[in-house]
């Protein structure tokens, strides 16, 4: 048994807790820069504990949308112009993730490209990040506990990740009353994102100990919570077990790495500009199915099989590995049937059967492939986009 564990410095977990957030920020230094979802006057109770402590409006970056290349090379700019102590990111996984990134940036220097996977240098991270501080509002990421920050590029048409255990958190403080202003749609996708993350770290081809029983014990409570998240935002104890559920599937894919889902979600977000846990949720039942298929008809004995039993007996009560995709089917349409929310297919989300080879190419050379649980073929790839694709003429081969 060889495996190795890594996470934030801190991990403060509670309704409630932001409150404590002043105090944490003022102990690495009197500097602060801020980078949030929306500025304070749209942030509400959330931006309460930070306006203390970083009143100055030069003092802020804002990120809307998914973060790029471009966007963190401004706000590192805006950053070095304060000289912060500590960096905080409040909101999303966007925001968490480019707050990775300046804070990576700030202590090592350089252009992010330097330190891109795939399309940049791949430059290894050599200095500790600037202390950095996460505090998600949304459940989906786990971006929190993670040692990645995703950006997109618009002239490679890709997102791909900034990389090291240096650029864990120093704190991630999870307090699931901050999300209780989201979105039903976004509590949807965000959420699913989180159960998807938790399935492929537990199928992972690297799974271990220590994130078996993450997986376990945040679909077990993050499994039943999300619907009655997204049908009453203000229930606290659907909105806690979403956090838990997301911080649990952070602390398990930065160690046990995540599957082909993601190893298509990356590429297509940076092909069609559509959000990452969307991408995700439609993505999840014909990747699960694909690779039944696969382990079925070229590695009947695989260990796989029985996880995959695991899982279905954890979310559905039926230990057979095909019972999960069907659980998955269902509870995709369980959501999409509630009011506000909106997880498209492939097809309506832009991707035409003709840009299946070039989906197909891309997520080959995407890191989270390499821990699917097993190798898919050019045909297996395909036969997942057609899947996630409802309608398309002409898709699959």
């Amino acid at each position: 048994m060889r495996f190795e564990f890594a996470t934030a410095g801190r991990i403060l977990f509670g309704r409630g807790r932001a409150a404590e957030l002043p105090e944490i920020v003022r102990s690495f230094g009197p500097r602060v820069f801020v980078i949030a979802g929306h500025g304070p006057d749209r942030l509400g109770a959330a931006a309460e504990p930070l306006l203390t402590v970083a009143p100055d409006p030069e003092g802020w970056g804002v990120v809307r949308g998914e973060p790029t290349f471009d966007l963190c090379r401004r706000t590192v700019e805006a950053a070095r112009a304060v000289g912060p102590d500590v960096v905080v990111a409040i909101g999303g996984g966007s925001a968490i993730d480019l707050g990775k990134a300046v804070a990576m940036l700030l202590g090592n220097g350089g252009d992010p490209l330097d330190y891109a996977e795939g399309i940049g240098s791949g430059k290894p991270v050599t200095r500790p990040s600037v202390p950095f501080a996460a505090v998600p509002v949304t459940a989906g990421t786990g971006a929190e506990v993670t040692r990645n920050a995703v950006l997109g590029s618009t002239e490679h048409g890709v997102k791909v990740s900034l990389r090291s255990p240096t650029m864990l958190p120093s704190v991630a403080l999870v307090d699931p009353e901050l999300g209780a202003g989201v979105s039903p749609s976004i509590t949807a996708s965000s959420g699913m994102d989180a159960l998807v993350q938790l399935i492929e770290a537990y199928a992972s081809s690297k799974a271990q100990p220590l994130t078996d029983a993450l997986c376990r014990v945040g679909l077990e409570r993050g499994w039943p919570a999300l619907p009655v998240a997204v049908r009453d935002g203000a229930d606290l104890d659907a909105r806690e077990a979403m956090a838990f559920a997301a911080l649990c599937s952070g602390l398990a894919l930065a160690n046990a790495g995540l599957g082909a889902v993601h190893g298509f979600a990356g590429p297509l977000g940076g092909m069609l500009g559509a959000p990452h846990g969307v991408l995700c949720a439609t993505l999840l039942a014909p990747v699960l199915r694909t690779n039944l298929r696969a382990l079925r008809e070229r590695s009947a004995d695989h260990p796989a099989l029985s996880r995959y039993a695991d899982l279905a007996a954890w979310i559905s009560g039926r230990p057979q590995p095909e019972a999960l995709a069907d659980a998955v089917d269902a509870r995709m349409a369980e959501l999409r049937s509630l009011p506000g929310v909106r997880l498209p297919g492939l097809g309506a989300l832009g991707l035409a059967p003709d840009r299946f080879d070039e989906a197909v190419a891309k997520s080959r050379t995407a890191s989270s492939m390499k821990g699917n649980p097993i190798a898919l073929t050019e045909e297996d790839l395909h036969r997942i986009l057609a899947e996630a694709s409802p309608g398309a003429q002409g898709a699959g081969r």
